[in-house]
């Protein structure tokens, strides 16, 4: 079967797309159609940093939909920025 692609809105070009939706929501389908997988591994990069800095907890509701808001403004929103307390580790 060919790779799908899509023209990813995060890195504006078009790439090879997300194998399927990651959840069952209307976000989830927003980004199987509209964002690449190089762009979700950034995010779930990101999320990582986000998940520490904000000691978040992805089993509790209010983490959740924290985690979920920032995702849509990464993808289709202004975009987020780290914490301002975030200090990135050191290049090896």
């Amino acid at each position: 079967m060919a790779e799908r692609k899509v023209l990813c809105v995060k890195l504006k070009k078009e790439l090879p797309g997300l194998e399927e939706p990651p959840f069952d929501t209307e976000l989830g389908r927003k980004i199987y159609e509209n964002v690449s997988q190089e762009a979700w591994d950034s995010w779930t990069e990101f999320c990582k940093m986000l998940l520490n800095e904000y000691r978040l907890n992805p089993a509790r509701r209010e983490d959740q939909e924290v985690i979920v808001k920032q995702m849509d403004q990464y993808f289709f929103g202004e975009g987020v920025a780290p914490p301002k307390e975030y200090v990135p580790p050191a290049q090896k």
